[in-house]
């Protein structure tokens, strides 16, 4: 198999992905919006591509790592995207958190062009793609699957099949529904030890490991609030188009899901208050009153 990978996006868990797949003697090509944020992987060893169509030429994976569902089908869809320029039997795989319909769609109109697709969104934040430990829900052909795990085992540890094309974008809304509810809990786990007289920190030492509250958000982010660390490991902007997709395909299949409809009306409140930029841990500044 070849070892050349496009890699489009390097954002705050984009660029750690990348420099691992470098790191792990890949060659990868690489090609973002802002080149200015992926000189650190330039200097480190990949090749600058000055768009989409010669970065997907000089591929045979190529892996996009971006925003939005606008800016996926924008890639893989537009006029002169991916597809239009991916030799056939390239593996095309994103991992940006989008809506499953769109990959639905994008597997389609791949398999007609001999192209490999599988949607691979992931979960960890700016922590998990540091340490190579993110959490990875794929959705595609048990084939392709078994073909890409090398490149999936760089960059994460739990790597699961889900099922056919848009199976891991439905994982990362489950995922996502359980994280909405979980922050509001952490937020007000702090608030509550905060107005009782405790010190939080020590309150986190006994409930954040071992027993039944114990969470990524209660060990990751719940030291941030209470440090008021609001740097981005994960958008509140990005949270809120995950919860969004969400929230519209389980209306689709007539869920309900009251905790994940207060969270989004919870972020949505931080977005207009201008914290769109900061961590999903900044929810704390809602329990606060500090907006």
């Amino acid at each position: 198999m070849t070892q050349t990978i496009g890699f489009i996006g390097t954002g705050v868990m984009g660029k750690s992905m990348a420099g691992h797949l470098i790191d792990a003697d890949y060659q990868v090509h690489l090609f973002t919006r802002t080149k200015e944020k992926a000189l650190d992987l330039i200097h480190q060893g990949a090749i600058w591509q000055d768009n989409v169509e010669s970065l997907t030429k000089n591929a045979d994976i190529i892996i996009t790592m971006v925003g939005y569902p606008s800016d996926v089908e924008k890639l893989y869809l537009g006029d002169n995207g991916i597809i239009d320029n991916a030799k056939p039997g390239t593996f095309l795989i994103d991992m940006t958190t989008s809506d499953p319909k769109l990959a639905e769609k994008i597997a389609s109109m791949a398999e007609e062009k001999q192209l490999h697709s599988i949607d691979a969104p992931v979960s960890g934040g700016d922590i998990g793609a540091k340490n190579g430990k993110l959490a990875i829900m794929v959705g595609g052909k048990q084939q392709d699957f078994d073909t890409m795990l090398p490149v999936f085992q760089v960059m994460g540890e739990n790597i699961v099949l889900q099922g056919p094309a848009g199976s891991g974008q439905h994982t990362k809304m489950a995922n996502q529904i359980n994280i909405a509810s979980t922050m509001i809990g952490v937020s007000e786990s702090i608030m509550y030890a905060k107005k009782a007289g405790l010190d939080p920190v020590q309150v986190l030492q006994s409930i954040s490991t071992g027993g039944a509250a114990a969470s990524f958000s209660l060990s990751n982010l719940a030291p941030r609030m209470i440090e008021g660390d609001l740097e981005p490991g994960f958008y509140i902007k990005h949270f809120i188009k995950d919860m969004k997709i969400a929230l519209t395909n389980a209306e689709k299949m007539g869920i309900k899901t009251p905790g994940l409809a207060l969270s989004l009306e919870l972020y949505e409140e931080l977005a207009k208050k201008g914290l769109e930029d900061r961590g999903t841990q900044a929810l704390i500044k809602w329990f606060e009153g500090d907006l």
